[in-house]
């Protein structure tokens, strides 16, 4: 089951009554007294097939085509989660518009991210139970079968499953973008999209004093709303081309600690300027393409500034344990990560398409 964990977006089991086989096994186990442990290996009315969207074939742009396919037999190993929640990510619409930079499998199946619950096990997996709420993380090359590939979200957390599928990625990306742990200072978010909105929200848990950017005022009064009177400072770049000196002008001159920089390599001179001494620019997003024109002008600004600059993909394992786990200590407010428009499984085309818009704040989930 790794590639079913890895492209996530296609277990979306077709059995609607899977999922109440799951808890009235779990009531059995319970009231016999069985521990999960003593289960291992146990698998429940495994359907032999499920729903997936996939791309279409030929050039960009492309559009998702229906499919069902076969569930692989369940290797020791293995995990089968059941997908309740999924969310997209710019890089899903970007393969599918010709604006991604590396090379894309011809009918792939997009989206890396969801919330699920695990209805099988092989007879090797000892650290989940049936049941379990669950969510991968995003890079699985390196992680041999799947257990090592999932997190279990379901302890000390009241979470509902379309925020909680949005961890994965954006979440997980947001942490290491800045830094996390760490309190205090200053932080410049680019955008209202996934990745900015969840950092916007670490950094107002951490106590970190967010400055977010967007063309849109309706977009920024959300942003300021979610973070209560007086905690977040906006500025609109298109009123303020110059972004960067508004930075400036907010931080009193000084600049902020980190730029999380989702516009990509045209932005990296104004993310510079952005910074204070000794500051880290993240570098998480393309949105403005991949064109360097402006590389040259960040050299010296680097060496003047004892700045860093950081590739940011996504992040580890660990990554997203401890930001589930600082999310639950701070009860950070998951709910402003989310778009307000939600998709049904069968409107996933729709659902891509709303993010292409650019029309979205935060994240754009699909619930199946």
């Amino acid at each position: 089951m790794a590639q079913l964990v890895k492209s996530v977006f296609d277990v979306a089991i077709d059995d609607k009554s899977l999922s109440s086989q799951v808890y009235e096994f779990e009531s059995e186990r319970k009231s016999a007294g069985i521990s999960s442990s003593s289960i291992i290996g146990y698998t429940i009315a495994t359907p032999q097939s499920y729903k997936a969207f996939q791309r279409s074939t030929g050039n960009s742009p492309t559009t998702l085509e229906a499919a069902t396919k076969e569930v692989p037999s369940l290797k020791p190993n293995d995990v089968l989660i059941r997908i309740h929640a999924i969310s997209l990510n710019y890089r899903d619409v970007a393969m599918m518009n010709g604006k991604y930079q590396t090379p894309v499998i011809d009918g792939g199946v997009p989206a890396s991210d969801c919330a699920a619950e695990v209805v099988a096990l092989g007879s090797e997996v000892h650290d989940f139970a049936i049941g379990d709420r669950v969510a991968p993380i995003f890079n699985l090359k390196s992680i041999d079968g799947t257990r090592g590939g999932v997190v279990d979200f379901r302890r000390g957390c009241g979470w509902r499953v379309k925020a909680a599928a949005c961890i994965t990625c954006a979440g997980t990306t947001a942490w290491n973008a800045l830094g996390m742990p760490r309190s205090k200072g200053t932080a410049l978010v680019q955008g209202t999209g996934g990745v900015s909105i969840f950092g916007l929200m670490i950094c107002l848990g951490a106590g970190i004093r967010p400055i977010i950017t967007s063309s849109s005022d309706r977009k920024l009064d959300l942003a300021k709303a979610a973070g209560g009177p007086d905690s977040v400072d906006t500025i609109n770049y298109l009123t303020h081309p110059k972004w960067e000196e508004e930075v400036h002008r907010v931080t009193n001159g000084r600049g902020v600690d980190v730029v999380i920089n989702n516009v990509g390599p045209t932005a990296m001179a104004q993310s510079l300027t952005s910074l204070a001494r000794r500051g880290t620019v993240s570098l998480v997003g393309f949105l403005g393409g991949f064109g360097g024109s402006q590389f040259p002008d960040t050299v010296m600004p680097i060496l003047m500034k004892n700045a860093t600059i950081r590739g940011i993909y996504v992040g580890t394992k660990i990554d997203h344990q401890n930001l589930c786990s600082f999310l639950t200590e701070k009860e950070v407010n998951l709910k402003p990560i989310l778009d307000d428009v939600v998709f049904s499984f069968e409107d996933s085309q729709a659902a891509f398409d709303y993010l292409y818009s650019g029309k979205h704040m935060g994240k754009v989930v699909i619930r199946v």
